[in-house]
């Protein structure tokens, strides 16, 4: 409700559209058209030009209908994300436009753009600029911000930034230079207009000019969506500030695990997930995702696991277990991930998701889940489940309890050392080795002899190894 009292209170701009009615599709399609052309956008059916909220009646099929409408009517075809929203008791559509990576795109054979709060059509001039223009990649984060001037950017926040790149990469500029030519040597300035990137690092009130540079920060009660809230925080700013004090919000509200070490006086501490996969993976999120879109990364965290949605998508091609693999950096974002290379926050090289997995591996934890919905990625760090009370209820006996033990501290067993801890028979560890790996709670690497050994399933990088067999 929030958010679309925020969007109405913007107006209609460049970048935000009014529709009174559905029965208003032709005028739909060519926003749409607009949009797609010019630099995204979002419709609001349900409300009139003066902002009022009237509502719109949503039956069925309606957002299907709507969705085909434009599909058919559209060239290249185009699929806005459609979405029911609610104000005072109202049903609103909120229809989001990405700005297209082919262009022209036509509604009924014509072509518009978007110019104030007008949509106009194209000329046929125009029509074949655009479309030589397409074929130039040039990334949202690297266009100019219209709205903005040099009068927006932070002068303290770039030259702390600078001094700290000089620190950890060795950045060869001086904070002293004018704030111009860092942003011009940054990248982060065209045609003497900070880029969104510029203003997303470093603006003094980046959500003057980006509502949904945000972060969504939720405590859960238990495991599940449904229960309580126990802290909620919206956090705003610079990302570099989201970034830091998102970190902050997690890691009051995780445990800190605690224990004694035999032969070592003092208690040993960690926490319960490592804070370099924290980083990484708020940095993938802050620096990749899409922010055409008006939702918001969020980090979600519950009894048993900690999840970071990143509103995005992946490379073409890709899928979440190239993530796990050996792959190359693609950016969606390369200005802001350049930045936050030159601050350690993120390596340039791609082994951001390879190193998330080995950490928490290396953590004690099972391997991280990346799972991509369509129109976000959710990277998930999840606590063992192999705590006393599952052991038990699986049906394991006590000296498979103790092998699993053995394992957590030692990250593998071998069938002789399963025979030493226990003093059973060979057979007897052979048989109870084997309902271990058909209980899913350990998996076996090797074929046979020596070179065999057992490690936890759910610790299994499985991802990233290569020639084992689990069997």
């Amino acid at each position: 409700m929030e958010e679309i009292k925020k969007l109405i209170e913007c107006e209609e701009n460049q970048k935000m559209e009014f529709k009174e009615s559905l029965k208003l599709l032709d005028e739909i399609g060519e926003t749409i058209s607009a949009f797609s052309n010019t630099n995204s956008g979002i419709i609001l059916i349900g409300v009139s030009d003066s902002g009022k909220v009237i509502g719109v009646s949503i039956g069925k099929n309606t957002i299907e209908e709507l969705a085909n409408y434009i599909k058919r009517n559209t060239d290249p075809q185009i699929y806005p994300s459609i979405k029911v929203k609610e104000l005072e008791d109202k049903k609103i559509l909120l229809i989001e436009v990405s700005e297209s990576k082919e262009k022209p795109v036509f509604f009924k054979r014509h072509a518009y753009k978007r110019v104030g709060k007008t949509s106009l059509e194209l000329s046929s001039s125009e029509i074949r600029k655009l479309a030589k223009e397409t074929g130039e990649k040039v990334y949202w984060d690297e266009k100019i911000c219209s709205e903005a001037t040099l009068e927006d950017i932070d002068e303290e926040k770039i030259k702390e930034f600078v001094k700290e790149a000089k620190r950890q990469r060795g950045l060869d500029l001086s904070e002293t230079l004018p704030i111009k030519e860092i942003l011009m040597r940054l990248k982060l300035m065209r045609e003497d207009r900070p880029t969104n990137a510029g203003i997303l690092l470093f603006a003094k009130n980046p959500s003057n000019f980006f509502l949904q540079a945000e972060v969504k920060c939720i405590r859960f009660k238990g495991t599940d969506v449904t229960g309580a809230m126990l802290d909620f925080k919206t956090i705003e700013g610079d990302i570099i500030s989201q970034l830091k004090r998102t970190e902050d919000f997690i890691f009051e509200h995780i445990p800190m695990k605690a224990w004694i070490e035999e032969g070592k006086l003092q208690r040993q501490e960690k926490w319960l997930y490592p804070q370099k996969a924290i980083r990484e993976a708020l940095a993938n999120a802050l620096a990749h995702r899409d922010y055409e879109t008006t939702s918001k990364v969020q980090v979600r965290i519950f009894d048993d696991r900690i999840e970071f949605w990143n509103p995005g998508r992946l490379p073409e091609g890709w899928t979440v277990e190239k993530l796990k693999q050996d792959h190359e950096s693609k950016p969606f974002n390369p200005l802001i991930a350049k930045q936050f290379f030159w601050i350690k926050y993120i390596e340039d090289v791609g082994s951001g998701t390879n190193k998330i997995v080995k950490w928490c591996i290396d953590w004690g934890l099972p391997e991280p889940d990346f799972e991509f919905t369509g129109s976000s990625i959710i990277v998930t760090f999840r606590i063992s489940k192999l705590t006393e009370e599952y052991l038990e209820k699986i049906g394991l006996n006590e000296r498979q309890k103790k092998a699993v033990k053995y394992i957590k501290e030692k990250g593998k067993i071998t069938n002789k050392e399963y025979q030493e801890i226990n003093n059973v028979s060979k057979p007897t560890v052979t048989r109870e080795l084997k309902g271990l790996v058909d209980k899913k709670v350990l998996v076996r690497y090797g074929e046979t002899g020596k070179g065999t050994y057992y490690t936890l399933f759910e610790r299994a990088h499985k991802g990233l190894t290569k020639g084992s067999k689990g069997k």
